[in-house]
């Protein structure tokens, strides 16, 4: 995260001293500062003052405000979203104790919605690789919100272009089979815009 800030910053300093900018701008001259302080530091230690800084103004750094396209003068672009790695949206990804802090703050109403937030959950807050459909049910049961065919509210995201869940595997037989799943690039960038209150992403 604190590489592609540094660069934006960086950049658009430069962008502005090409251009004979003064460096009179309260905005130019807090970037400035930031990029100067940052210079010389580890990259551990640009995230962890980057997080602070964002959770101490109360800014979300979600993906689609690091991946948007930004261009400087000399037209050269900064990179879209797409470039966003699956572990960089987990680090970006706002801080919940409880599931039931993270499913009040997406609000999902569909249950398609609610089985991918539960397993936005397992995927990302708790760090499972990959997870089974009982595992999800069982969090949203303690809420008072169970599926009652999770298997269809999965398929339904696993139906959506671009895909949001994936199967990995099937194990046992087709009455007690055990599939495990995965959300996908677009599945954690879409339940992360649900956090933003964002209706359409």
């Amino acid at each position: 995260m604190s590489l592609r800030i540094g660069a934006i910053i960086g950049r658009y300093l430069d962008a502005h001293r090409l251009m004979g900018a003064a460096m009179g701008d309260p905005e130019i001259d807090a970037m400035s500062s930031v990029a100067t302080a940052l210079a010389d530091l580890e990259d551990e230690a640009r995230h962890r003052i980057l997080r602070w800084a964002a959770d101490r103004y109360g800014i979300a750094m979600s993906p689609s405000m690091r991946g948007a396209d930004s261009s400087v003068s000399n037209g050269s672009n900064l990179g879209g979203a797409s470039d966003v790695t699956e572990e960089e949206i987990a680090e970006e990804a706002p801080a919940y104790q409880h599931f039931a802090e993270l499913f009040a703050a997406a609000s999902p109403k569909s249950n398609e919605d609610k089985a991918l937030v539960a397993a936005y959950w397992a995927q990302v807050h708790e760090g499972q690789d990959s997870w089974a459909s009982r595992r999800l049910n069982s969090e949203l049961k303690n809420l008072g919100h169970s599926i009652a065919n999770i298997t269809d509210a999965l398929s339904s995201n696993m139906r959506k272009k671009p895909q949001r869940v994936i199967q990995l595997k099937k194990s046992g037989n087709s009455r007690q089979s055990t599939k495990t799943y995965k959300v996908t690039h677009e599945g954690l960038v879409y339940v992360q815009g649900m956090l933003r209150g964002e209706s359409d992403v």
